[in-house]
């Protein structure tokens, strides 16, 4: 079989209702290219009926669907990069299966890729999601920009495209807990971005929590950065002499003024505030002894319970 030029890469969880509205609108957007593509689903480890429906759209399109069901849950990130295994194309695009990123926007990333970029990413014109999501991604944004060096208007907008060398890059690079966008950029020889309409979601509610936010801003900054640990090292020296200043301060007034307890809530406070300050500092440095344990122990990132495809994908014409 030739090799397509365009593979798009869906992760699905629970997302038995939106996947009939995206596949329709999906196929049409791309036959409306003209061009050679496959699409990769990654159920990952859904509850629903998702599965069923994704079976369902490979019966109808065996030469271009393509459907890795993971064993369990294994996140996002996880399950674009098995598709980016899988993947055939020239060109790959990640599209979300929520449709709040139009496939009709695809032919903006191909546009760009054809002026010579090799990495276009995207950002959302007017979001729809609530206020809080919205204020909540523009402080992860700031963030980024100020711990990292990596340059990208809106790291929450997954739909991007990547030639095929920065694919290969990420596949071989065997990243464990990372952030496929930011990867990704740190290969690409000539970036760029577009701009992308964003809409509602069309039914069901976003599958993100506060805490899986949070926990992806995490392995952006410190898979990409070691700013927070040089910050907290240089804040930890600061307070100590700050303390050390105070040590000397109360041991000259005890011998001048003599002993008082006046001072014992302050003192309080300052000592519940450097246990928090070293609280706060054993958790940072748990986040990047986590990643090295975890490349080390070598276990499975993801456990694939089945692929199902055309058998005679891969072979030749």
């Amino acid at each position: 079989m030739v090799q397509p030029y365009l593979s798009v890469v869906i992760p699905v969880y629970n997302e038995e209702e939106t996947l009939p509205f995206l596949c329709e609108r999906l196929f049409k957007s791309l036959d409306a290219l003209h061009k050679t593509y496959e699409v990769i689903f990654t159920n990952d480890g859904s509850k629903d009926q998702s599965l069923a429906v994704l079976k369902q759209y490979y019966q109808r399109y065996p030469d271009k669907v393509r459907i890795i069901d993971f064993h369990g849950n294994y996140g996002q990130h996880m399950a674009i990069m098995a598709a980016f295994e899988k993947s055939r194309g020239h060109v790959v695009i990640n599209l979300d299966a929520d449709l709040q990123n139009p496939p009709e926007e695809i032919y903006k990333l191909l546009e760009k890729m054809d002026q010579g970029h090799d990495y276009v990413g995207s950002y959302r014109d007017h979001r729809k999601d609530n206020i809080f999501r919205t204020y909540i991604s523009k402080l992860m944004n700031w963030v980024r920009a100020t711990l990292t060096d990596i340059q990208m208007r809106d790291q929450g907008c997954m739909f991007r495209a990547y030639h095929r060398h920065i694919i290969d890059k990420i596949v071989a690079s065997q990243e464990r807990s990372t952030f496929i966008p930011a990867l990704g950029y740190k290969f690409a020889l000539n970036p760029a971005e577009v701009e992308m309409r964003h809409e509602p979601r069309v039914v069901g509610s976003s599958k993100y929590s506060l805490y899986q936010l949070i926990r992806v801003s995490f392995d952006l900054i410190t898979s990409f950065s070691l700013v927070p640990l040089q910050l907290f090292t240089l804040f930890g020296m600061a307070v100590s002499g700050l303390s050390g200043l105070l040590v000397v301060y109360l041991l000259v007034r005890r011998l001048m003024v003599g002993p008082e307890v006046e001072g014992v809530f302050t003192l309080f406070a300052i000592l519940f505030f450097l246990v928090s300050v070293v609280i706060m500092g054993i958790g940072l440095v748990g986040e990047y002894l986590g990643r090295v344990f975890q490349t080390l122990s070598q276990r499975p990132r993801f456990v694939i319970r089945e692929v199902i495809e055309d058998k005679n994908i891969g072979k030749g014409a």
